[in-house]
């Protein structure tokens, strides 16, 4: 097996690892969030969750680029790098299906959550052709109403393209990594908060606007429906 088999190999288990750790982590970081700042409407939580979550990734790029300087590290730091990127991807979009309401119990449905909105456009138009329509907001969707046939047949699409697309971002699979010194910190950094922000970006348009005010605020019931149901 090469070393870019075992690369995609170890950030497929990282996205499984953090799609399962990150899922009661989400629930509590909302609800410290809510603890600590009260008076947050459920939009202006989102914008404190968009913030912590740029700047993040940021640091973790920017940490990795510089160790790509030193000989020999550039490859295990970037895998690094890609593990931090991932886990602190999945906790945002999670934190976010709180925030609206979402609460994805099913591994495959969480999975297929977090894969479209790191995608982007990309897994859209896939998701487009497996369910056999268009449709916004794909979120409340993809938590409610879509068959676990399509969420499953989904899935094996989206999955090997997040792999080649991040694995490539950070370097693991092509080795841009090994940059001369004083650029990788630039690169690291700057391509992490390029794909944060395109992270956030795709958030919005598969989540949709966020709720007015909080579940129970307005009397709105958001209890979760069960994995199958039509919303």
């Amino acid at each position: 097996m090469s070393k870019a088999d075992d690369a995609k190999n170890l950030i497929q288990q990282v996205l499984d690892k953090a799609l399962v750790a990150q899922q009661p982590l989400a629930r509590k970081n909302v609800e410290r969030l809510r603890r600590v700042h009260p008076d947050d409407t459920p939009q202006e939580l989102i914008r404190r969750l968009d913030r912590y979550y740029l700047a993040g990734v940021t640091a973790s790029g920017g940490a990795s680029g510089a160790a790509g300087i030193v000989p020999g590290a550039g490859i295990p730091t970037a895998l690094a790098d890609i593990m931090l990127f991932t886990e602190a991807s999945v906790l945002y979009t999670l934190s976010l299906a709180e925030v609206h309401g979402m609460h994805p119990e099913d591994l495959e449905r969480r999975k297929l959550l977090v894969l479209t909105v790191l995608l982007g456009d990309g897994a859209v138009s896939a998701l487009d052709k497996v369910v056999g329509h268009t449709g916004a907001h794909w979120a409340k969707k993809i938590v409610k109403s879509i068959p676990m046939s399509a969420i499953d047949k989904a899935n094996k699409i989206l999955g090997p393209r997040f792999i080649t697309k991040y694995g490539t971002k950070q370097g693991v699979l092509v080795l841009s990594k090994q940059v001369p010194l004083g650029i990788g910190a630039a690169l690291g950094a700057g391509g992490n908060h390029v794909f944060g922000r395109l992270t956030i970006k795709s958030a919005r348009k598969i989540f949709g606007e966020p709720p007015s005010s909080w579940a129970g605020d307005d009397g709105v019931d958001e209890t979760p429906l069960a994995p199958g149901s039509v919303a």
